[in-house]
């Protein structure tokens, strides 16, 4: 049986640390108050539609195809870009979203076009996870978007698993566009803000920009090692 292991005479040790290299013994982290953060100078003032500009012209940096919609409109694209793909199977995270923009029924809506849907099942771990390694696409919202480099944001829960955006060969992300931010910065930020607050926060945050790609090899890069070989953003004006 393995001993649990244990930290003996920690606080003597540290203090005497502490001493020897002439610095005050603290218990606690204090945030540093940075004279200089020009982080917040990136595409400061920016309006939404200045967002979307400066991320239409990195998606195409990073091979990574746009689309733009309002909600009304979003199940047809949607339905329009599956056909495109030739997709017969599709997953989904079982996120309220997908009915607050009327996808609720995409499932019916493919079913005269032999195509497949599985939404994630909160309780089916292998199920979701077989479904999700051979799917044709995989479907999720973006819980924030950063203009700067292409990235969506997407925070785990029991119904948004990883898997729907990292092993199917077409990722699709629907973004909507009110919560396009400048960049990492102001996720971070909010991030920390919840935690401040003893909010709950995800158990893991992805940030996805584009399809997989490597450039370790000869640096000659190459689409799709080790995930999408195809990733797809689907701007919603959701105003």
């Amino acid at each position: 049986m393995m001993a649990v292991g244990q930290a003996h005479n920690r606080n003597s040790f540290l203090d005497n640390l502490a001493k020897n290299l002439g610095r005050e013994r603290r218990h606690h982290v204090e945030k540093p108050n940075w004279t200089h953060q020009p982080q917040w100078e990136v595409l400061k003032g920016a309006s939404q539609d200045d967002l979307v500009e400066v991320l239409k012209k990195q998606c195409k940096l990073i091979h990574t195809d746009i689309h733009e919609t309002v909600s009304s409109e979003l199940s047809t694209l949607i339905t329009h870009l599956i056909k495109e793909y030739g997709a017969k199977t599709v997953v989904t995270w079982d996120d309220p979203r997908f009915e607050e923009f009327g996808l609720n029924d995409l499932d019916e809506e493919l079913s005269n076009e032999q195509v497949t849907v599985h939404t994630w099942d909160r309780e089916g771990a292998e199920e979701n996870l077989a479904f999700s390694a051979t799917a044709d696409i995989g479907i999720t919202f973006s819980d924030a978007t950063l203009a700067e480099s292409g990235t969506v944001v997407l925070y785990s829960d029991k119904g948004k698993g990883r898997a729907v955006s990292l092993l199917p060969a077409v990722y699709l992300a629907i973004i909507p566009k009110s919560t396009i931010v400048p960049r990492m910065t102001q996720v971070a930020t909010e991030i920390h803000r919840k935690v401040e607050k003893g909010d709950m926060v995800p158990s893991c945050v992805n940030f996805i920009s584009g399809p997989s790609n490597s450039a370790d090899i000869e640096m000659n890069l190459i689409v799709g090692v080790h995930g999408p070989v195809k990733a797809t953003y689907i701007i919603v004006d959701d105003k």
